[in-house]
């Protein structure tokens, strides 16, 4: 697990399962789905890529391709990351 997605899930389980940390979930695991996370969870989670990533998340971003699972939110995450370094440089 690359500590991308050790980040989010930390964030998933304090905030959406208040830190019960008995509960694993796997990475390719709907968030949606599962109901781990609604509407409004969804723009928790966008908050927290933004902040702690410094990424920023458009709009047209926020889909399930990009948002349903850890794994999808790691690999997104990525992207933006190598997206903002080649600009750079």
């Amino acid at each position: 697990m690359t500590d991308t997605a050790s980040a989010i899930r930390a964030f998933v389980v304090e905030n959406f399962l208040f830190g019960d940390t008995s509960c694993l979930i796997p990475d390719e695991a709907s968030l949606i789905e599962n109901g781990l996370v609604d509407s409004t969870g969804i723009l928790e989670l966008v908050g927290f890529l933004e902040d702690h990533f410094g990424i920023t998340v458009a709009d047209s971003e926020i889909v399930p391709a990009n948002l349903d699972t850890i794994a999808d939110l790691s690999a997104y995450v990525a992207r933006k990351l190598d997206a903002a370094a080649a600009a750079a440089a």
